[in-house]
């Protein structure tokens, strides 16, 4: 049964059939515009089909060389073929390396408005709602089914992948008898060898998809395009097995996508970039989103020569000159992952480069910590499907810290060189030594523009950071970092098969965040709990307001229950409230999915939990996950927490199957307040305390000058300052001056400032509101709910402060931000 979409939800629907069908490999050839805002061209997809309708290949073991020659005879008669020209076709004398675009897409025969011309529809190509009666036909013909959205879909067609020259070698012999019939079937049948190269042929294997995906035409596809899909089909085609295995897609994207969004960088340069939009990729490429159709893919990206263009590729891809003014990009991947992880950043980025090369600790505190059981999973084979995996790989296994690079609008690369470039080594370092094995080759970390919604995001190889993770010192850089590293196992390398479990990404990294970060500062034991102790009060406080004024369907890890990872007959599913613009928002899959974590390493111990989640890593590597994978094999090694009562069912009754705070973190949320570093500020908060009392009993009298000696404070021990003073029901101007000037607020990280803005808005602190504004523009990744305290205090001044902000930052805001902000103010 089909999922049943409910327009008044906000709800997430997955359509494509990838039970039919499953897209093995994407090449896209891309040409991005920026005058019009368009990214254009063309994206072959070559499809295996689906487990639920894979048949044996009937094709025998005879003279593959006469079948592939007698098919060319045929082919030469074919109605529409079009000849294979030395620009359109790669000859087979290119060497494997030589990842060369060897020609560019055919003519767009659309207006500008991407309305089709007489000549796509003498050929039976369709526009968006008139498509040639493809529902008549929907109950004989199948239907290639793609999650696309906003795209203007131009031409779709199969391509003739037996003419690429030196593909014979990817032929089986078959008996021709039906001359159509059996040319299809060869066309699918070369798909089907090259997908399936062993792993160590992975270059032959990209040299000739790029060679496939310059192979002309043979056959216009009907296609239709709906709100959240496009329909594809061939007629007379009744099963995917039959359905041809590698198509043309020809499109362009629109303006107003929300797959990517064009916008300005810190130096007022135009750029482009995947944001992390709730819909994903679907307005960037036709693809499957389901994260169960793991892909690899290729792209070439044409644009200006002023512009650098980065992409999740294994390469550090370097510029080729196409013509003059005119660069072009090329990158692959060659570890199957969801098309959703797929991004792109086109900019006047600039490289970021030092001097030196930073000195990373090798002593034996920081060396792997490898048991003889971490051996013995080395010795494993991989359980994912086959790719080059850097896990079998020796020379990977010992790589400490991997290739690094840097970009960053040219006004911000110096706040960069003073402390990002120099803790990305330290952070890469602490989770090789926690981990093990970096799952990804290289990395490259870029300070998105001052609209991205998040504080970071990590893709395949590159990690997109806030600018305002830079100011305030190295804590919030170092964290955040941290914690987009750990992505690259739990979230990339790991993922999630139920995208509503999304705690097993987010829960790992913040969990792993502490760890890497306490590592790579080198802490002493006692240090390390210290500030941990200090994190979860902070994080448990976080979640107690976060569950206190969000909808408790919200707060579910596992929404779906026991039907969690559930599709369809077709793969089709549905992510509940996928689309709810405040979820974005929200931190409960993270806070809640650490505790649970933290609560299990402190049951378990610390050493035989990281230990368990080096096996996890190691076992389920390249692969999609349910809770249960993780809990179960957690448990299976510790057995006697079974006698304790600790098992899968009494873990998802208490932590993921329900809202609220889990009954167990109730217990424990008081203990953290006796830590040494929350003491500490404790004794500051009396001090102010009394110190404004004093205030407000001496009115204008100057205060004496001895009074207030306050202890200088970690950056996460000053939030928890705040928020204590935040509790206060009056503080007296004098005294948020005091404050100001002792701890150099404005000078303090994002998180700090964050927490000093609501003590400004909360007492109408007049003089500081300059600093709200300034929030507000800079900040916007962390400035979202402070436009909601403006409006609630019902004053004037800070209402009129509310508009003026959100005016200035409405057009080029984030559209989730956009919306949860004028809900707020109108």
């Amino acid at each position: 049964m089909e999922p049943q979409l409910d327009p008044m939800k906000d709800d997430l629907p997955l359509m494509a059939n990838t039970s039919h069908m499953l897209v093995k490999h994407y090449v896209l050839d891309l040409d991005v515009d920026f005058k019009s805002q368009v990214i254009e061209g063309f994206i072959v997809l070559f499809l295996e089909t689906g487990s639920r309708y894979r048949r044996a290949s009937s094709t025998g073991e005879e003279g593959c060389q006469s079948q592939f020659d007698e098919t060319c005879k045929i082919r030469a008669s074919e109605q529409g073929h079009v000849p294979v020209s030395n620009e359109s076709a790669c000859s087979s004398k290119m060497e494997y390396n030589d990842f060369a675009v060897c020609g560019k897409g055919g003519k767009d025969t659309s207006d500008k408005n991407g309305n089709h011309s007489n000549e796509e529809q003498a050929s039976g190509i369709s526009s968006s709602k008139n498509c040639c009666d493809i529902e008549n036909h929907g109950n004989e013909d199948f239907l290639l089914v793609l999650d696309c959205c906003d795209l203007s879909v131009l031409k779709v067609e199969e391509v003739d992948v037996a003419a690429v020259s030196g593909i014979e070698k990817f032929t089986r012999s078959a008996k021709l008898t039906d001359v159509s019939k059996e040319l299809a079937n060869l066309r699918n049948q070369i798909v089907h060898e090259l997908v399936t190269l062993p792993s160590d042929r992975w270059k032959e294997q990209l040299y000739y998809y790029t060679c496939c995906s310059q192979a002309p035409g043979c056959g216009a596809l009907l296609f239709a395009t709906g709100t959240w899909s496009l329909e594809i089909r061939k007629s007379g085609i009744q099963t995917p097995a039959d359905f041809p295995h590698a198509i043309r897609i020809r499109y362009k994207t629109k303006p107003e996508g929300r797959s990517v969004t064009w916008t300005t960088d810190q130096s007022g340069r135009p750029c482009v970039c995947t944001m992390g939009s709730p819909i994903n990729n679907r307005a960037l490429f036709p693809c499957q989103e389901p994260p169960i159709a793991l892909s690899t893919w290729q792209a070439s990206v044409r644009t200006a020569a002023s512009f650098v263009v980065l992409m999740s590729g294994e390469n550090s891809a370097e510029p080729v000159q196409l013509q003059e003014g005119i660069m072009s990009w090329y990158y692959y991947v060659t570890m199957p992952m969801p098309a959703s992880t797929f991004t792109i950043a086109v900019g006047c980025w600039q490289e970021v480069k030092q001097s030196f090369t930073p000195a990373v600790q090798t002593n034996n505190e920081f060396s792997l910590p490898c048991s003889q059981a971490d051996f013995r999973w080395h010795e494993e084979s991989c359980r994912h499907v086959e790719y080059p995996c850097r896990f079998q790989n020796p020379a990977a296994r010992l790589q400490r810290v991997i290739p690094y690079r840097v970009f960053a609008p040219w006004c911000l690369m110096k706040c960069c060189e003073e402390h990002l470039l120099q803790l990305i080594p330290q952070c890469l370092s602490a989770a090789y030594t926690t981990l093990g094995t970096h799952p990804f080759s290289r990395l490259d970390v870029l300070i998105v523009p001052s609209n991205f919604s998040s504080l970071g995001m990590a893709s395949p190889h590159i990690i997109f950071l806030s600018q305002s993770v830079l100011p305030g010192g190295r804590q919030l850089c170092g964290t955040r970092l941290c914690h987009e590293i750990a992505h690259a196992w739990f979230g990339l390398a790991i993922g999630a098969r139920d995208w509503t479990e999304e705690w097993i990404s987010e829960g790992f990294a913040t969990f792993l965040e502490d760890v890497f970060w306490a590592r790579a500062q080198q802490l002493s034991h006692d240090e390390e709990k210290a500030q941990q102790e200090l994190k979860a009060l902070l994080r448990w406080r976080r979640l107690r307001d976060e569950v206190q004024n969000s909808e408790e369907e919200l707060q579910v890890l596992r929404p779906n229950k026991e039907s969690t990872g559930e599709v369809s007959e077709s793969g089709a599913s549905i992510v509940k409230h996928g689309l709810k613009a405040e979820k974005i928002f929200m931190q409960v899959h993270y806070l809640k999915g650490y505790f649970l974590l933290r609560s299990l390493a402190r049951r378990i111990g610390g050493a035989s939990y990281l230990a368990s989640l080096r096996k996890f890593v190691y076992k389920f590597h390249g692969q999609l996950v349910l809770s249960q994978d993780f809990l179960s094999m957690l448990l299976e090694d510790v057995p006697e927490q079974k006698e304790s009562g600790l098992t899968v069912e009494s873990i998802f009754t208490n932590w993921l199957d329900t809202s609220g705070i889990p009954k167990p973190l109730l217990e424990e949320g008081e203990t953290w307040k006796e830590s040494r570093l929350v003491q500490q500020v404790s004794g500051e908060v009396t001090k102010w305390i009394r110190t404004n009392q004093r205030i407000r009993k001496s009115g204008k009298k100057k205060r004496r000058q001895n009074e207030g000696t306050f202890q200088k404070l970690l950056p996460d021990q000053l939030v928890l300052l705040l928020e204590y003073l935040l509790e206060e029901k009056t503080l007296c101007p004098r005294t948020l001056q005091g404050l100001e000037k002792t701890y150099q607020l404005r000078d303090q990280d994002a998180e700090v400032r964050h927490r000093w803005c609501e003590l400004v808005v909360k007492h109408k602190y007049v003089p500081a509101y300059g600093d709200v504004e300034k929030f507000l523009r800079e900040d916007q990744a962390m400035g979202v709910y402070l436009y909601g305290e403006l409006m609630v205090n019902e004053d004037a001044k800070q209402q009129e402060l509310a508009y003026k902000c959100f005016a200035a930052a409405r057009e080029q805001m984030d559209a989730s931000s956009a919306k949860v902000v004028a809900e707020m103010l109108f």
